[in-house]
């Protein structure tokens, strides 16, 4: 039986890479293989679904396939360099160690040693599957041998429902006031002191009332500190609301409640609020930068820049503008489409089991 086995540094609920890890675990399975996901930590929820990455020498087997999804520093690395089964590499990108420079050393230093370790395994791997064109060039600059391009697995198709006590309350917040919503970690290469610019200008010159919603993990505290107390400077403190530890039913309200969605950030691998942008039917505006205009696809509006005033001249054209809003979502909504979960489980079985066969030749 091929066995195709997955390790990761941390498995967690509610994480798109802990639900990706999961998702290609239940593909496999159901593809006929065995599988298991192997980590250096697991969630007390996920505790059930993981063994240790220090059980698998006792486990492996003749034709194991080695799965490691990369998207942060971990021992584990290390462990799977001293392997010799047939390593591939999922790549979902670290962010640049200059990112974090100033705000966060420890943080900084963290995804140095994360990209330290890509450096290494990337030669090391027989293959890379990345997220993105973005992501996989990057893998082949560092000289992985092959890679292909498969995105990342989840599910957007489902009914997630939304919260209507959350939305009313939103709503009874905010009025009629435009709402500007960015949905990610609150960390510095997410550009949300653009975001904050932005609402500024657009006060000024459009709507007196917007409001601008951020919803995400605060990551980097110092940088979390920075941004509200520059949206205080700007007299945007009440107008500046964050939302943290939502369930999926408040998320959604989040994003129903929004006018437009915004995304600032300086660099994404993939960006997946876009696409939950795109499911809940809210139009995007979006700066140009890492894989955005790859993920968007022309399902929004794409800026060259982030210049506040060029920012808020398109949140209001598309706020404003009926008709290219509907175009914009029935865009994103045949974008959405391109990522059914189904398509992508059986790219990532058709490739791994290429992998798998190629072992067995060489051996």
């Amino acid at each position: 039986m091929t066995a195709v086995h997955q390790f990761v540094p941390a498995l967690l609920p509610r994480d798109a890479t802990g639900d990706h890890t999961r998702a290609l675990r239940d593909a496999l399975r159901d593809a006929g293989w065995s599988s298991d996901i192997y980590v250096e930590a697991a969630h007390d929820e996920l505790q059930h679904e993981a063994r240790y990455f220090e059980e698998y020498p006792a486990r492996a087997q003749p034709g194991d396939v080695l799965v490691y999804q990369l998207g942060t520093s971990s021992p584990v690395a290390e462990f799977l360099l001293g392997r010799d089964e047939p390593l591939v590499l999922d790549y979902h990108n670290v962010t640049p160690e200059p990112f974090y420079q100033g705000w966060e050393e420890h943080t900084a230093t963290k995804v140095a040693l994360a990209r330290a370790q890509v450096v290494a395994l990337a030669p090391h791997a027989v293959l890379g599957i990345a997220d993105s064109a973005f992501n996989a060039r990057e893998l082949d600059a560092l000289g992985c041998p092959a890679t292909e391009v498969i995105p990342i697995l989840v599910d957007l198709h489902g009914d997630a429902g939304v919260d209507a006590a959350e939305r009313a309350r939103l709503a009874a917040d905010h009025g009629t006031a435009t709402v500007l919503l960015f949905v990610g970690r609150i960390s510095p290469n997410k550009g949300h002191q653009r975001l904050v610019e932005a609402l500024f200008v657009y006060r000024r010159l459009y709507d007196r009332d917007a409001r601008l919603h951020l919803v995400g993990p605060s990551v980097t505290p110092a940088y979390v500190e920075a941004v509200l107390a520059f949206a205080d400077e700007l007299g945007l403190a009440g107008a500046v609301r964050h939302g943290e530890d939502l369930t999926d039913a408040e998320l959604a309200a989040w994003y129903e409640d929004a006018d437009v969605f915004v995304c600032l950030s300086e660099h994404e691998g993939f960006c997946i609020p876009l696409l939950e942008a795109m499911r809940a039917g809210t139009p995007i505006v979006a700066l140009d930068a890492g894989a955005v205009g790859e993920t968007l696809a022309g399902a929004g509006i794409l800026l060259p820049n982030s210049r506040p005033a060029r920012v808020a001249a398109a949140v209001a054209r598309v706020h404003h503008d009926g008709e290219l809003a509907a175009r914009l979502v029935a865009a994103g909504r045949r974008r959405l489409d391109e990522f059914a979960a189904s398509r992508t489980q059986r790219r990532f079985v058709e490739v791994l089991a290429s992998v798998a066969d190629a072992a067995r030749v060489v051996a």
